[in-house]
């Protein structure tokens, strides 16, 4: 069998990108990385949130492609049953998907708003207040998980619920939102992860720069 590859483009500011990598990872499959350089025309729509993303991440594995990060994370569930990206229990199997689907399909104030920029940050930043609303819906379910299933991650152990909000763990930090004690260590633990300090520290050897994302808001 070929070894699974999974194709990404850039770490600094590719959300889903990281999404998919973490899915893989917390799954334990061993794949090669394929990148999409950010000069790629699609993929510079899909990281200025132009257009809906068709290229990243997409994995490929036993001559299957899977290309939607929440179909990446019930596969890998299903070939990688010890990887446990949703919780065995049916009610927190139900409540994780609810809140991977929310954060798939939602919180567009706050991508606009707050985008992936790894390399970059912005002390006291002004956010709009269009997302403050997604900032306070984010939060109350971290919240809400967390004293459900009893941390540090939000359904106790790793899950594809983590791999899912993790890019807005790096915003919050980019842009300094200002989080109560419960939200942060949540944050806390999730930068402590060993694959999110490898995806970091990538992301800051990348030499390309878009202008767009790096401005001063």
């Amino acid at each position: 069998m070929e070894k699974a590859t999974l194709t990404i483009s850039s770490k600094n500011y590719s959300s889903w990108s990281l999404r998919g990598w973490l899915l893989a990872r917390l799954a334990g499959l061993e794949f090669d990385e394929v990148i999409v350089p950010p000069d790629d025309a699609d993929a510079r729509k899909e990281l200025l949130l132009l257009s809906p993303s068709i290229l990243v991440p997409c994995l490929t594995h036993d001559g299957i492609k899977i290309w939607d990060t929440l179909a990446i994370a019930e596969y890998l569930n299903e070939v990688m049953p010890g990887s446990a990206l949703l919780p065995a229990d049916r009610a927190a199997r139900a409540h994780c998907r609810a809140i991977c689907g929310e954060m798939h399909s939602g919180f567009t104030s706050l991508r606009s708003a707050l985008p992936m920029n790894l390399k970059r940050t912005f002390p006291g930043h002004k956010v709009w207040a269009r997302a403050v609303a997604d900032i306070d819906r984010v939060t109350t379910i971290w919240r809400e998980c967390l004293q459900s299933y009893g941390g540090p991650y939000l359904f106790g152990a790793l899950s594809m619920a983590d791999a899912m909000y993790a890019p807005v763990v790096t915003r919050f930090k980019t842009y300094d939102v200002k989080l109560d004690v419960v939200c942060s260590s949540y944050c806390e633990s999730i930068l402590a992860l060993t694959e999110m300090q490898e995806w970091m520290e990538a992301a800051r050897l990348e030499p390309e720069e878009i202008d767009e994302l790096d401005m001063e808001f």
